[in-house]
């Protein structure tokens, strides 16, 4: 292809990741549509207080719109003017004769891009909310096709006691369920916007200065910032990108314990894997790697990293500056895609996940009963025997299984404490792991009741 006639994409955003549908709410057109409503309405509140001519509100709504005013045209006028919001005035009036002198009138311009911006934000937030639905609705699926199937429950990544693999997907729902109710509870302070002019008196708005950022937010369907400089409080797009990088530190929990389970050594669950043509490895034939759940890892660190350059754009001089400017028009575009992706890529995963219980049993198996110290540590106990007794007999009996290499209940057995206060019976139901799984069950049916939508 020849490279003098084509423009390369240099952002992976471009043409890897994101979908369309997340990426069309941070295009040009929607941030110049943006502009035309906030303007529009701008014209609308003036007129509603008698500051312009009703029809000349009219006349600019009529035409703040996208067939009238072209992101060509008002990137040709910032090319020559070098002002992104003036480009979109001077469009505007253009297209609107005598009326066009009405447009802009005492606003400066991060009252329509910041108004702009939370319109935007209203929209990726909303799928945000959809994405995160979606994923808590395929985890308490498998929570409840698998509350009954026990696996091996593991800390330090060491056998620990049994778990069941739907209670493990219950707790990963309750956790997308804080996301969701996290999302909902910051979406008043997020989705804010303002209209008091150049350092926020509204000084240039005249007495009617608050009645018109109340008017214009109601139209707009947002909240007013109650008291501004230049632009809106940064703190607030602190919280969203937290909010968007503890989401995707979430779900590279989640892909992270996937990739786990997914071990050769393990193979407890697996991605879903095309046979008749998925590719795993250019020379190893024979691999199905979980290459999404390590992709979502990779992209939420990333979508992580926008919280530095987050924290920072808060801090600018006096009433404000453009420090902020630049960088945020990569952290809130960047971050809400890339979420977006791995979302829905996350949901994916659970929804067409292959589990395997016959090798979480062969796991246990594998255990030779020593997961089950604990149950039978417990057993001793409801026959009189003291915690920490108990415990030192199962420690050591422990011990001495894997040093000699002996049957854990054959070794359990040769303790006399043990063999005076547990029948072999009894034994038998201790090392039981599905009579040790305690509540999982119950919790996994409250999860599904509570938050089964």
């Amino acid at each position: 292809m020849p490279e003098s006639n084509q423009k390369s994409p240099v952002c992976p955003l471009e043409y890897r990741y994101g979908r369309e549908k997340m990426k069309s709410i941070f295009t040009e057109a929607n941030k110049l549509k943006k502009f035309l409503e906030v303007e529009a309405a701008l014209a609308e509140a003036h007129a509603m207080v008698g500051n312009i001519p009703k029809k000349d509100a009219e006349k600019i709504r009529k035409n703040a719109n996208l067939n009238r005013v072209t992101v060509k045209e008002v990137n040709l006028i910032e090319a020559e003017i070098k002002h992104d919001v003036m480009a979109v005035v001077k469009a505007l009036s253009e297209k609107c004769g005598d009326a066009g002198k009405s447009i802009h009138l005492g606003a400066t311009s991060n009252d329509i891009i910041d108004t702009a911006t939370a319109l935007q934000l209203k929209e990726a937030i909303n799928l945000i909310m959809e994405d995160l639905k979606a994923l808590k609705k395929s985890l308490l699926k498998l929570a409840g096709k698998h509350k009954n199937t026990i696996m091996v429950g593991r800390t330090h990544g060491q056998f620990a006691v049994p778990t069941t693999f739907g209670l493990k997907m219950a707790v990963y729902a309750s956790e997308v369920q804080r996301h969701i109710e996290r999302l909902k509870g910051a979406k008043e302070r997020i989705l804010v916007g303002k209209m008091t002019g150049a350092v926020g008196t509204g000084a240039a708005l005249g007495d009617s200065a608050l009645r018109i950022q109340d008017i214009v937010m109601k139209k707009l369907g947002l909240d007013a910032e109650e008291a501004s400089v230049q632009i809106i409080g940064r703190d607030r797009y602190i919280e969203l990108i937290s909010i968007l990088a503890n989401i995707a530190t979430s779900l590279e929990k989640f892909a992270t314990e996937i990739r786990n389970l997914q071990r050769s050594e393990i193979k407890e669950v697996s991605e879903a894997f095309d046979v008749k043509k998925q590719v795993g490895s250019s020379t190893m034939a024979h691999k199905k790697n979980p290459i999404i759940s390590e992709n979502i890892c990779g992209l939420a660190r990333i979508a992580r990293a926008f919280i530095l350059p987050a924290f920072e754009n808060n801090v600018f001089w006096h009433e404000r500056d453009l420090a902020n400017s630049s960088g945020e028009r990569f952290i809130i575009p960047h971050a809400f895609i890339l979420v977006d992706d791995i979302l829905v890529k996350m949901a994916n995963v659970f929804t067409n996940l292959v589990v395997f219980p016959e090798n979480m049993k062969n796991n246990l198996e594998a255990s030779q009963g020593l997961i089950m110290t604990e149950a039978v540590m417990m057993a001793l106990t409801k026959k009189g025997v003291g915690r920490q007794e108990a415990h030192e007999i199962l420690r050591s009996s422990a011990m001495k299984t894997t040093q000699k290499k002996l049957n854990f209940k054959d070794a359990l057995l040769e303790n006399k404490t043990i063999s005076k206060n547990l029948s072999e019976a009894d034994l038998e139901k201790a090392l039981d792991p599905k009579n040790y799984i305690g509540c999982a069950i119950e919790i996994v049916e409250n999860m599904i009741k509570k938050y089964g939508d």
